[in-house]
């Protein structure tokens, strides 16, 4: 079945192979639909067993597979045996607040002295700076770590250097061939590493520093010698596995391992930040890698967007009540402020993009922009047209930009190859999110590179608004068996994707619009059995007027299955996402 749909996009089956259904069927207990969803999958999977089963301890690798991890322990236990204070530079997103409270409540599990710096994005912009690390050397720091940032950031190392200050790089973007001469630069994405963990993002990195670390203390006796309890590095996982998902790194490896286990970490709640936040958005049932992406993330987030930078980190890393309490509640409204501001900017830039329809890759330029909010507008914009999208900020001539991509499109080294050319004034990225600044006179040269580059690896074809469905369900599947059958192939999220089905011929019977753009719905199948459906911002959109109860035709909808808990009832619900006729 290939349906046009009101949305124009053009639904599409994925393939499966019916003898795999049989297989995987027979020899992992599964479902014929499970063992057919594993089918579609199989392509992403090294071993079936792994994917279904991950454990920390079947995929973790040896930390020093990474290149200069050896350099970053011997100089972490160095600085731990003479105690000396360690400061740490993070990102002010959530892989870097994370990577942040990561390390931080690490040292300070083992009595360790630290001090934190998260940039304003503001007044400092993203990264290293001198600024900064001044502020970190004049409190006595001897060592510095920079997470989720500092592969690129030659000026503030060689800075550090002078007051004999190292500096411990812990990051995942892409690396040029010429490296600051730090103490160690510790990134599965730095041209010379070879240990194939390049999925990591900044958090998965700082989680396989600790677990070296953690041994080299075990072996020297130091924790026995000192009197002090060793930390159990998996209870940490919660921190890991919120970078990992925000950070839509891919759920393949040690990821999906990490994600898998950090869920049930969060569900214990021994961080009182996340379990603050947690309460504040009011979620009741299980964790999931959608209350992490859509629900905790946008929250931490908010203070490096709108509000105060170094928030995220704080709230993660504090265990005073009160304070956790006050920095949730201040999210939380950044939060509401940023989507305010993220509407109305939306609304602005997407009267833009009419102009530049017919251009492969979207570089979209504005006075004043918010800097803040122009990542997430530009995900939005590259969802909806499935283009590699690049908005800019204009302030005096010079613009910060930021930048989302398609899959095979490694915008990360795009912009290094254009910050090298003199193109770009600086910027960074990895291969689906970047950010840089650049002159305004520049920017045409920047777009046409881009366009140039992209055309010879990608079709037109590559443009159509294909919506890829796994398979036709009835509306009695939506109970809480079929969902936990599907969720043995969870965790979902980048790189293993939430199945998508098509449910057909059904009718309205009951419409409402609950918060301002969402539809909530009663929907009856041609069996008569009834389900409860939602769509997402659906509201001034072409699916509005066939989720109203005044629609009399029949309709089919693709979308997932989402398990809602409310007081201890469980019911699966159906998140539409797009509607098409009989």
């Amino acid at each position: 079945m290939n349906l046009l749909s009101v949305n124009g996009k053009n639904w599409q089956f994925r393939e499966f192979n019916s003898s795999d259904v049989i297989r995987f069927a027979e020899v992992f207990s599964l479902t014929e639909i499970v063992a057919k969803l594993l089918s579609i999958r199989k392509k992403n999977i090294d071993d079936i067993g792994i994917f279904l089963d991950p454990k920390i301890k079947n995929l973790l690798p040896n930390p020093l597979n990474l290149k200069d991890m050896k350099n970053a322990i011997e100089r972490t236990y160095k600085t731990i045996s003479n105690g000396e204070l360690i400061g740490i530079f993070g990102d002010y997103d959530v892989d870097g607040a994370t990577s942040t409270a990561l390390l931080a409540r690490y040292f300070l599990s083992i009595n360790q002295k630290i001090q934190t710096y998260i940039p304003d994005r503001q007044t400092e912009g993203y990264g290293p700076n001198v600024s900064g690390f001044k502020k970190l050397i004049d409190k006595g720091v001897k060592v510095i770590f920079t997470v989720d940032c500092g592969t690129l950031s030659f000026e503030p190392i060689s800075f550090a250097k002078k007051f004999d200050v190292d500096v411990i790089v812990l990051d995942h973007h892409q690396s040029d061939i010429k490296l600051p001469k730090a103490c160690a630069i510790v990134n599965p994405n730095r041209y010379d590493d070879t240990s194939k963990l390049n999925y990591l993002c900044a958090a998965g990195v700082c989680f396989i520093f600790l677990v070296a670390l953690n041994k080299k203390l075990r072996n020297e006796n130091w924790f026995k010698n000192n009197n002090i309890s060793e930390p159990n590095i998996l209870n940490f996982l919660d921190l890991v596995s919120l970078g990992t998902v925000c950070d839509v790194v891919p759920l393949i490896g040690l990821n999906r391992a990490i994600v898998k286990q950090g869920l049930k970490i969060i569900k214990k709640r021994s961080n009182l930040g996340l379990k603050t936040l947690y309460d504040i958005c009011k979620i009741e049932s299980q964790p999931t890698t959608f209350d992490l992406g859509f629900k905790l993330g946008p929250r931490i987030n908010a203070g490096g967007r709108v509000g105060k930078s170094s928030h995220g980190a704080e709230l993660l890393i504090s265990d005073d009540p009160q304070k956790t309490y006050q920095i949730a509640i201040d999210l939380d409204k950044s939060n509401k402020q940023r989507q305010s501001i993220e509407m109305l900017l939306s609304e602005q830039i997407n009267s833009e993009v009419t102009k530049f329809h017919n251009h492969p890759v979207l570089v979209i330029s504005g006075k004043h922009w918010h800097e803040g909010i122009i990542g997430i507008v530009a995900s939005r914009i590259k969802e909806k047209y499935n283009k590699p999208t690049i908005l800019i900020s204009l302030n005096k001539k010079v613009g910060k930009g930021s930048a989302r991509s398609v899959v095979g499109f490694d915008i990360g080294s795009e912009i290094i190859k254009s910050v090298q050319s003199n193109i770009l004034e600086k910027g960074g990225g990895h291969k689906m999110a970047g950010g840089f600044t650049i002159k305004e006179e520049n920017i045409p040269i920047f777009r046409d590179i881009l366009i140039k580059n992209f055309e010879k690896t990608h079709s037109k074809s590559t443009f159509n608004l294909n919506l890829y469905l796994d398979s036709v369900i009835a509306p009695s599947a939506l109970n809480e068996d079929f969902f936990e059958q599907v969720n043995r192939l969870a965790p979902f999220g980048s790189g293993n994707r939430e199945p998508k089905f098509v449910i057909e011929n059904i009718r309205v019977i009951s419409s409402n619009t609950v918060g301002s753009n969402h539809i909530i719905l009663t929907l009856s199948g041609k069996d008569g059995s009834t389900f409860r459906g939602f769509a997402w911002n659906a509201k001034n959109t072409p699916l509005e007027p066939y989720l109203n109860v005044k629609n009399k035709k029949k309709i089919n909808v693709a979308g997932r299955m989402r398990l809602n808990e409310w007081k201890g009832v469980k019911k699966v619900e159906f998140l539409i996402e797009d509607v098409s006729l009989n």
